[in-house]
């Protein structure tokens, strides 16, 4: 889906499936700007009209390891781009590479623009803080629940607090770590944001 980056005059392509049925939602880079074909719509963007960018992961059931950009123009138009597309009924495939490549390709074409987009990586600052909020209140309640079941000698059930507790803490850990928020530039995209 890439092309050769070491001739600038070369677009680089993305495509994706967002959902079994419909179409693959297509993007281009070219002189001209960001290219982008969905449902029926299509249009070019100008580099420098690209008002912010927000990267995060955002895993889903049938694919750990997905990633997400949040485009958007300064005319509140908004434009999702995910690094896996749907195969079949079962089967979301991850497009790791070429997501990586359309994104860093993406941020150099716009700082080479001059652009003065606004680079936010994670969660919005009140998400997370609700999340870690509930984190927090969630470990109370299991720690509350470990201390009385060690305290009634049910050890059966302290044990498989235990194990939840660090299966949730790896699943729902990992998503936070990564999703921290955060303002970068075009020189410095975080790579936890990126496959």
């Amino acid at each position: 889906m890439t092309t050769d980056l070491s001739d600038p005059a070369t677009p680089t392509h993305y495509a994706f499936k967002p959902s079994l049925m419909g179409a693959a939602h297509q993007f281009e880079l070219t002189d001209g700007g960001l290219s982008w074909r969905l449902a029926g719509r299509s249009g070019v963007w100008p580099y420098t009209d690209i008002s912010a960018i927000q990267l995060s992961y955002r895993p889903v059931t049938m694919q750990a390891d997905r990633f997400r950009a949040d485009i958007h123009h300064a005319r509140r138009a908004r434009i999702t781009v995910v690094s896996t597309s749907w195969q079949t009924a079962a089967l979301m495939a991850a497009q790791n590479r070429d997501y990586r490549t359309f994104i860093l390709e993406l941020h150099e074409r716009m700082a080479k623009a001059g652009s003065k987009a606004t680079l936010t990586g994670g969660l919005s600052p009140n998400l997370y803080a609700a999340g870690l909020t509930l984190i927090i209140l969630l470990a109370i309640g299991m720690a509350a629940l470990f201390i009385r079941a060690l305290v009634t000698g049910e050890f059966s059930g302290a044990l498989f607090l235990l194990a939840f507790a660090a299966l949730f803490g790896w699943q729902i850990g990992g998503f936070l770590r990564r999703n921290r928020p955060l303002v970068y530039t075009f020189a410095d995209i975080p790579a936890r944001l990126l496959p």
